[in-house]
């Protein structure tokens, strides 16, 4: 009897006078997400999203608008007209619906939200009602309005009312591509594309750059990254990955540069790289997987240093993460069992035997004095090579 499913969405209910163009882009989003159900239709109803099924299949759907950013909730529910018996047989067939525990009876609630101040009944007067009823066709059922196994939700409204058993978590968040667009230093680790999941998560739009160094990296590593953007376009729409040859860049570090600081240029000239990038694709920001002390490069010092050659903002989404929440949030996400194939990017293959965890900006330009950094950069960039990927099931584009 469902024939809808309530998309509830959180902290853009709290927007002002924008809230409208945020709402715009979460129907946007939720509409692209249900192409694969054209009878499923989608609309903007008093601060939620109604999605109408017709005959389309309703946990598919659920699995999908999971997905979807900006949705923090969901409910399958069905809707009645103002009626008390309308009200008494749905809530019974939600329970009828329920997967009953074993060894004890089934405990339930009702709970009633009346927004139609006009319905002659009060909210605990419809609980009683309902409630009794449900007691009187289910008797191995049991009220217990603290620790109930399901509620009854009754959605009294002006027009109908929508009953319901089931409140589904959504990923929450903000809607795709209402932040702008950021650069996303993917490597084939775990833990840039958590960051990177998390910045769209906040409605960046992302554009991966992946640094392959040939031969000293394989073929299979890019392969790797690759599936890594799609993953991430599955989640937020399409993801442009930008490749950059860097095996002339790492070469030559290797022979002007100390090998304490091998680490902290490799990162400056990353950064360089994406910061040139980003002029040329209208970025606003760049963003790594870096986690304060995680490794040697990820100390303030270091990412003070790092971020000393460029003006755009660093995100770090992970910063205040340890590696066991990284790695629970990249298995959510569905990254996790492709980051831990066993091919290396190339700063794993970069790392020296004792580099240095607290470099400073002088230290570091002057380990670059005999490295020709603008021509690594501009011979980096000009052979960097672009690729978008579109997951089938994109939700958003």
């Amino acid at each position: 009897m469902v024939q809808h499913i309530v998309a509830r969405y959180g902290e853009m209910s709290l927007k002002g006078k924008n809230r409208s163009e945020f709402e715009r882009l979460l129907l946007r989003n939720i509409r692209a997400a249900l192409r694969p159900w054209p009878g499923a239709k989608a609309e903007r109803i008093a601060g939620r999203v109604m999605i109408t099924l017709e005959d389309e299949p309703v946990e598919p759907i659920l699995e999908r608008l999971r997905r979807v950013f900006g949705l923090t909730s969901l409910s399958p529910v069905e809707v009645v007209n103002l009626d008390l018996d309308a009200f008494r047989s749905a809530a019974i067939r939600v329970l009828q619906s329920t997967e009953t525990p074993t060894g004890r009876p089934p405990k339930f609630k009702v709970e009633v939200k009346r927004t139609n101040k006009r319905f002659p009944l009060n909210s605990p007067q419809v609980a009683d009602e309902v409630g009794g009823a449900c007691l009187r066709a289910l008797p191995q059922w049991r009220v217990d309005v603290h620790h109930p196994d399901v509620t009854v939700y009754i959605h009294i409204r002006d027009e109908e009312a929508h009953v319901y058993g089931r409140v589904v978590p959504g990923v929450g968040g903000m809607p795709a591509h209402s932040a702008g667009k950021a650069g996303l230093l993917l490597s084939g680790g775990i833990d840039s594309p958590v960051a990177g999941w998390l910045g769209m998560k906040r409605g960046v739009t992302l554009e991966a750059i992946h640094f392959h160094s040939f031969p000293f990296t394989s073929e299979r590593a890019l392969e790797k990254v690759e599936t890594l953007a799609q993953i991430l376009a599955g989640w937020g729409g399409p993801v442009t990955l930008h490749t950059v040859h860097f095996t002339d860049v790492q070469t030559a570090i290797r022979k002007h540069c100390p090998a304490p600081l091998y680490i902290t240029i490799m990162r400056r000239m990353m950064l360089r790289i994406a910061d040139r990038i980003a002029q040329d694709r209208g970025l606003l920001a760049l963003m790594t997987g870096e986690s304060l002390g995680q490794v040697a490069s990820q100390t303030l010092e270091s990412m003070r240093t790092i971020n000393a050659v460029t003006n755009l903002p660093v995100l770090r989404p992970l910063v205040g993460m340890d590696k066991v929440e990284i790695i629970r949030m990249a298995r959510e996400i569905g990254t996790y069992e492709t980051s831990i194939l066993p091919y290396e990017d190339c700063c794993t293959i970069f790392v020296p035997p004792n580099p240095r965890t607290k470099p400073r900006v002088e230290e570091a330009e002057a380990a670059e004095e005999h490295l020709p950094v603008e021509e690594l950069v501009e011979g980096a960039v000009a052979r960097t090579t672009m690729k978008t990927f579109h997951a089938e099931d994109s939700i958003a584009d």
